[in-house]
């Protein structure tokens, strides 16, 4: 009973959000009935919306963050709206489909009310890509953002709510935490009118995500790899890793954290990425560089998503005027060397290795510390060398001569676009994938036996699912009431919940 006493004091002791969630949930029960043309209206008018702010809510973002660059924000924030509803668009997230040959029928099943949890490093284009994803999958969603970006992040939400109500879809379907803390996301997560936690943040969020008691979604941290061996285009290999540690000012965590370079190639390559708008740090500059990023605390945070001529002054040193990022030589490939970890900020390590089987050794050894399950790149022509990185490291995900920060997103590959890179169980993570439209939900099945002599039913032209025209107005009005409930109706909710609960416990031991 700890627990259910718990949530009730949460509930009393926040009426917002117990509101919040009430309307949550009519939402996503009146939404789950929607069928596929009303609930792509829904998602489209969003996406279009999203998209026409990119450019407002990327400079908004920086502003209230300090992390990251505009411009590249921007494209994020375009690429997380309809970007995102362009990919997905085509795939029937409704139901049902029918597979004759195997007498099967599935019916799509929304998990419900969603709650997601925004990080400060990419907030809006986050906000933008959760909510996409909860409204093809037709799910309600709560979005909780990070105190640092809970303004640009609120306004946001607010943006999309207002776009979805007006295309149909039932008021308090989208909704934002506006004054988020621990005790008030301990609150959410762990309520059961919650059923389903997407956690996009540290490693402290995550877990709480996990032992919240609701099935949760988290992710990890990355600590990328990079391998380029002697097959490799140097040229075209060091403009894509440069393009790739200093997008958004490296603040996406499929970015590389250090280059392993074939010794043949190792001073070519050094050369061609000084050449590509890396400055290549001395020893001198390497150690400052290493005093200013991390303490006895950690890292520095004040230098996460800031430009390289900033951190470079903050450590005593210049830069050239298009230098782009800091590239440190290392001669440790160990945990205990600070420049393999992972670094948000376009500070890029550089190490030369004998082969692939150093390679290997060096990336595992990296990533046993932090960023296992994440993301790894490779730069390379032969077949093998490339199968055999790709299997042998501790990542889900190996993007080949492309950017990694990019392309582990599924921005310029063909995995799915996201903002949530699932880092699997060598990551402490339940998902593996990149998070898309299916995460979200589950499927129903119909399932005839396989003896020929049992006909399949004829479904074709049947929906359990209807137009909104005839199921918003009722619901969408209750919803609205919401907020409005007095104390004595949430009190009799409460007593009404610890009854049932009461009796379920006592016919359990009887």
């Amino acid at each position: 009973m700890a627990t259910e006493t718990a949530k009730l004091n949460f509930t009393s002791h926040s009426d917002t959000h117990g509101a919040m969630l009430d309307r949550a949930r009519w939402a996503a029960t009146t939404f789950a009935r929607y069928d596929r043309a009303a609930t792509l209206k829904i998602a489209r008018a969003v996406a279009q919306a999203a998209h026409s702010q990119a450019a407002r809510y990327a400079e908004w973002a920086v502003r209230e963050t300090g992390f990251g660059v505009v411009g590249h924000k921007r494209l994020k924030n375009e690429l997380c709206s309809l970007g995102i509803f362009e990919t997905h668009k085509n795939t029937d997230w409704t139901g049902p489909t029918i597979d004759r040959d195997r007498k099967l029928v599935r019916i799509g099943r929304p998990a419900g009310v969603i709650l997601a949890l925004t990080p400060s490093t990419n907030p809006v284009a986050t906000v933008f890509f959760k909510t996409i994803l909860a409204l093809l999958t037709r799910n309600a969603i709560i979005i909780c953002p990070h105190p640092a970006a809970k303004a640009c992040c609120a306004d946001a939400a607010d943006l999309l709510a207002a776009e979805a109500v007006k295309a149909g879809a039932p008021d308090g379907v989208i909704q934002v935490v506006r004054e988020p803390s621990i005790p008030a996301l301990e609150g959410l997560m762990g309520d059961e009118r919650v059923d389903l936690v997407v956690a996009t943040g540290g490693p402290a969020v995550v877990r709480a995500a996990y032992r919240s008691g609701t099935p949760a979604l988290g992710v990890g941290p990355g600590n990328g790899p990079v391998y380029v061996d002697s097959s490799a285009d140097l040229t075209a290999a060091a403009a894509r890793i440069v393009e790739s540690k200093s997008f958004d000012n490296s603040i996406l965590c499929t970015n590389e954290s250090v280059v392993l370079a074939e010794n043949a190639i190792a001073d070519q390559l050094l050369n061609t990425l000084r050449a590509a708008g890396a400055h290549v740090c001395s020893p001198g500059e390497r150690e400052s560089l290493r005093a200013f990023l991390w303490s006895d605390k950690g890292f520095n945070v004040g230098a996460i998503g800031k430009d390289a001529a900033v951190i470079a002054r903050a450590c005593g040193f210049t830069i050239a005027g298009d230098a782009k990022i800091l590239l440190v030589p290392i001669d440790r490939l160990l945990p205990e060397e600070h420049f393999t970890r992972e670094k948000l900020c376009p500070v890029l390590g550089f190490a030369p290795v004998g082969g692939v089987d150093e390679a290997i050794r060096a990336a595992r050894s990296m990533t046993r510390k932090s960023g296992g399950g994440h993301s790894a790149a490779i730069h390379s022509q032969n077949e093998t060398t490339i199968m055999t990185y790709a299997a042998a490291v501790s990542a889900l995900r190996t993007v080949v001569n492309a950017p990694c920060s990019q392309g582990a997103a599924g921005f310029g590959t063909n995995l799915g676009p996201t903002m949530t890179i699932g880092t699997g169980f060598m990551g402490g993570s339940a998902l593996g994938e990149n998070l898309t439209p299916a995460s979200l939900m589950n499927w129903s099945s119909i399932a005839y036996p396989t003896d020929e002599r049992v006909p399949f039913g004829n479904f074709e032209g049947l929906t359990p699912w209807q137009t909104p025209n005839s199921i918003v107005s009722v619901p969408s009005q209750l919803a609205r009431s919401v907020p409005a409930l007095d104390e004595l109706a949430l009190l009799r909710e409460q007593i009404r919940s610890l009854v049932r609960d009461e009796l379920k416990s006592a016919l359990g031991r009887t």
